[in-house]
C-alpha cells in the first residue's frame, strides 16, 4: 500500500518527509531529490546517487576504438587458418 501521510510546510518552507514515506521510497539524508510543480502538484522524485553509474547502464560502456580493434585482431588470427 502506498505511504500517504500529511505534513506541513516549516520556516524557509522546509517540509520534512515522514518516515512511512522516505522508507517506502527508499530516500537517504542528503540525498538529491527533484521537485517540480505538475497540474497545481509538487512532485518530489528522488535522483539516483550516482548518476554516471545510471547512465553507463541505461547506454553501456563507452565505445573505445583500440579495445575493438585489438579485439578484432586476435578474432582473425584465431579464425584466419580455418
Amino acid at each position: 500500500m502506498a505511504a500517504c501521510e500529511e505534513a506541513f510546510i516549516g520556516k524557509r518552507y522546509t517540509l520534512v518527509i515522514p518516515k512511512s514515506v522516505r522508507e517506502e521510497v527508499g530516500l537517504k539524508e542528503g540525498q538529491r531529490v527533484l521537485v517540480r510543480a505538475e497540474a497545481g502538484k509538487v512532485i518530489i522524485e528522488p535522483l539516483p546517487s550516482d548518476p554516471y553509474r545510471v547512465l553507463g547502464e541505461i547506454i553501456g560502456e563507452p565505445y573505445d576504438e583500440a579495445k575493438e580493434e585489438e579485439k578484432a585482431k586476435k578474432w582473425l588470427e584465431k579464425h584466419a587458418g580455418r
